[in-house]
């Protein structure tokens, strides 16, 4: 193979890659936005607001110090995470109290150094995770039958094949 081929096809790979990897963030992969926040919904106040990631939910909402800020799950039905216009609520989720402290045991125990074996039990996290959707007005467990059909229930594709993706702030 002559050098000008070997330039050639190295030169078209090194394209390909770029154009790849602008592809692939473009369509909102890479782990999410660069300053780990994610969508809570206020629920006194109906609103989408941006929170640091490793928040524990229930956390305090917009307006005042009540705990009624949950995680929400938000996506585009389009599978386009930039076209905010059509981005929706697939669910919420929230934790139980015993699992909300039991995280913020680990969380505090890591920061300081310390062991965190037998803080969090195994299967804890599924188990005392509660979600519904955004009209309904009781949490269900995310294992039961009710919480596996809420938070699979938004990942069909639409009219034009595509898949929804989770968008994040």
């Amino acid at each position: 193979m002559s050098t000008s081929a070997k330039v050639t096809i190295g030169g078209v790979l090194v394209l390909v890659l770029v154009l790849g990897a602008w592809w692939f963030r473009w369509q909102g992969g890479g782990g999410g936005s660069a300053e780990g926040r994610i969508y809570f919904y206020d629920l006194s106040e109906r609103k989408l607001f941006a929170g640091p990631r490793e928040a524990v939910p229930p956390i305090k909402g917009l307006n005042n110090d009540e705990m009624d800020g949950v995680r929400a799950i938000v996506i585009s039905p389009t599978g386009n995470p930039r076209e905010r216009k059509n981005v929706q609520i697939a669910y919420l989720e929230k934790y139980t109290p015993e699992l909300k402290s039991q995280l913020e045991a680990l969380r505090k125990a890591e920061a300081a150094g310390q062991s965190t074996v037998g803080l969090l039990p195994h299967g804890a996290v599924p188990k005392n995770t509660l979600v519904r959707r955004l009209t309904d007005a009781d949490w269900v467990p995310m294992t039961s039958p009710a919480g596996e059909a809420i938070v699979s229930e938004w990942n069909r594709p639409g009219p034009d094949g595509k898949y929804p993706v989770i968008c994040v702030p």
